[in-house]
C-alpha cells in the first residue's frame, strides 16, 4: 500500500532451439506486474527469418489488457523482449510504452529499459548536433538512438551497447534484441536488479528471479554490476569492461519493490523483511495487542516485528484485489475513496485492541492517516505506527517516483509532528544504521534517505535551460 512506485521491469529469451517465446514472455511480464501497471508491451523475432523483421506489440494498461491471445499468436519468433511500465518519466501515453523498436542501416533493434539516467538532457543536446534526432522524450529512447548511431560506425551490436553504456549515467537494467543475438546490461553501481536463467536450451533475462520461476526457467545467476551478457547461438558470453569498484543496489528492492519470493543479488526478498520487522522491534517497542501490516507491502515486516516483540501477528484488512489502480483516479479525493474501496477492516479483529501497524514508507501521509482512521472507526484502543525505511528527506533520480522535497512530509516535519498529523498514537521509522543488515550486509543507495548519492548529480534545471536554447 506505499505511494510510491517503481519504473519497469524487463524481461527477455532466446530459445536456441527455435520454439516460440511470445507465451513466456507474456508470463514474464504477468509475474513483474508489480513493478509497473501503466504500460506494458513485447517485441519478437525469428532469428531464421529476414532481418529487420520484427513483431511487436504495446500500449497502455495491464499485460492481460494489452497482450491478448489472438496477439501473442501472431508474435511468431525464437528471441524477444518485453516491458512493463511505471512512468517515472516521460508522459503517461501509449507513444512511452515498450519496448522501442528501431530500424537503421545495419539493422533492427529493440530495447526494453528499467531505471533513469541522470545525464539525459546533454546526450539528447549531443544526438541532435549528430542528426541522429530531433526531439524525443524519454532516456530510454535516448539509450536506443544513442546505440544505433552507434551500431553504424560499430563492427558488432556489443560494441556499439559498450559504447553507449559508458556514456549514460544513472540507473539501468537493459535488454536488448538484436536480429540474431539477445544482450543484456546492468548499470555499474548495480542500483538496478537483472537477472539470468536457463530453461532447457532457452536463455532468460529478467529483472526479478520470480520471473524465471513463472516460465519454468532455473535461475543460474545475477547479472553483475556494469556487466553486459551476450547471448547468441554459441551461448552466453560476458564482458565486464563497465564495471568499477563502488556499488549501491537500491535497498527499495528489498523494502517493497521486489516480489516476496525473489532473490535479488543473493538476498532473499523475504527474508530481508523480516530482519526489517525486527530491528523496527528493537528499535521502537512499545505494549499491544496485535501486530498487523498494510497489505501487501507491510505484511512481512509486520510478521518480523511480531517474532522479535512476542505480540501476535494478525490481519487487520481484508484486500479487495478486484478494484482498480487508486493512482489513476483523478483527483487526490477520488483516490482517497478508493483506498475505503481497496482496503476493509476487520472489526472483530481490531475492536477494543492495541494496534501495531507496520507498513514500508510513508511519502505524504495521506494513505496512512486514513488507514488509521479507519482502524480507530472499527474500534482500536490505540495504533501505533511503525515504518520499516526511514523518512523520506530527497528525491530519487534512478527511477523510483519520489517525488521532490516540498511533496516529502519527512523533509518538512518532524516524527513527532508527522505523528500527530497521521493520528498515531506513536510513530517509528527504521533506522539508517539498520538498512545493510537488512540487505544482507549488500552496498546499498540509501540517498532518498541520507542525501549522499552514489554518483554526481547534475545541476538538471541549468541542464533543461541549456537544451531549451540549442534545441532545433
Amino acid at each position: 500500500m506505499a505511494e510510491i512506485k517503481e519504473e519497469c521491469g524487463v524481461f527477455g529469451i532466446y530459445d536456441l532451439d527455435g520454439n516460440e517465446v511470445a507465451p513466456s514472455i507474456y508470463y514474464g511480464l504477468t509475474s513483474l506486474q508489480h513493478r509497473g501497471q501503466e504500460a506494458c508491451g513485447m517485441a519478437v523475432s525469428d532469428t531464421n527469418g529476414p532481418i529487420g523483421n520484427v513483431k511487436y506489440h504495446k500500449d497502455l494498461g495491464l499485460v492481460s489488457e494489452v497482450l491478448k491471445e489472438d496477439t501473442i499468436r501472431k508474435m511468431n519468433g525464437d528471441i524477444g523482449i518485453g516491458h512493463v511500465r511505471y512512468s517515472t518519466t516521460g508522459a503517461s501515453v501509449a507513444e512511452n510504452a515498450q519496448p522501442l523498436v528501431l530500424s537503421y542501416i545495419k539493422g533492427s533493434l529493440a530495447l526494453a529499459h528499467n531505471g533513469n539516467l541522470v545525464n539525459t538532457h546533454e546526450l539528447k543536446w549531443e544526438l541532435i548536433q549528430s542528426g541522429a534526432i530531433f526531439h524525443t522524450t524519454t532516456d530510454s529512447e535516448v539509450i536506443a538512438f544513442y546505440i544505433a548511431r552507434e551500431r553504424v560506425h560499430s563492427k558488432t551490436v556489443e560494441e556499439a551497447v559498450l559504447k553507449t553504456a559508458k556514456k549514460i549515467k544513472g540507473a539501468y537494467g537493459l535488454v536488448i534484441m538484436s536480429p540474431r543475438k539477445l544482450i543484456g546490461v546492468r548499470d555499474p553501481y548495480g542500483l538496478k536488479p537483472l537477472c539470468l536463467g536457463k530453461r532447457g536450451n532457452a536463455y532468460v533475462l529478467a529483472s526479478e528471479s520470480c520471473a524465471l520461476t513463472s516460465v519454468g526457467a532455473e535461475f543460474i545467476r545475477d547479472i553483475e554490476p556494469g556487466e553486459m551478457v551476450t547471448i547468441t547461438r554459441d551461448g552466453v558470453k560476458s564482458d565486464m569492461s563497465l564495471a568499477g569498484a563502488k556499488r549501491a543496489h537500491c535497498v527499495f528492492e528489498y523494502i517493497y519493490f521486489a516480489r516476496l519470493d525473489s532473490t535479488i543479488d543473493g538476498v532473499k526478498v523475504y527474508d530481508a523483511r523480516i530482519r526489517g520487522g525486527k530491528s523496527l522491534a528493537k528499535s521502537y517497542p512499545v505494549e499491544a495487542d496485535l501486530v498487523t501490516g498494510v497489505p501487501e507491502s507491510g505484511v512481512p515486516a509486520a510478521k518480523g516485528f511480531s517474532e522479535e516483540s512476542g505480540i501476535p501477528f494478525g490481519f487487520a484488512f481484508y484486500k479487495n484485489s478486484y478494484i482498480g489502480r487508486t493512482f489513476i483516479k483523478p483527483t487526490q479525493k477520488e483516490r482517497e475513496s478508493s483506498v475505503h474501496l481497496k482496503l476493509s477492516v476487520l472489526e472483530s479483529v481490531v475492536k477494543d485492541k492495541r494496534i501495531v501497524l507496520v507498513d514500508d514508507s510513508i511519502v505524504r501521509g495521506t494513505t496512512i492517516a486514513n488507514l488509521i482512521r479507519m482502524l480507530k472507526d472499527a474500534g482500536a484502543k490505540e495504533v501505533h505506527v511503525r515504518i520499516s525505511s526511514p523518512p523520506f528527506l530527497h528525491p530519487c533520480y534512478f527511477g523510483t517516483d519520489v517525488p521532490s522535497n516540498d511533496q516529502l512530509i519527512a523533509a518538512r516535519h518532524s516524527t513527532e509532528e508527522i505523528c500527530k498529523m497521521i493520528g498515531a498514537d506513536s510513530l517509528g521509522y527504521m533506522q539508517s544504521d539498520y538498512l545493510e543488515g537488512m540487505a544482507g550486509g549488500l552496498p546499498i543507495c540509501k540517498a532518498c534517505f541520507d542525501g549522499n548519492y552514489p554518483m554526481e548529480i547534475p545541476d538538471e534545471n541549468n541542464l533543461q535551460k541549456d537544451f531549451e536554447i540549442h534545441k532545433v
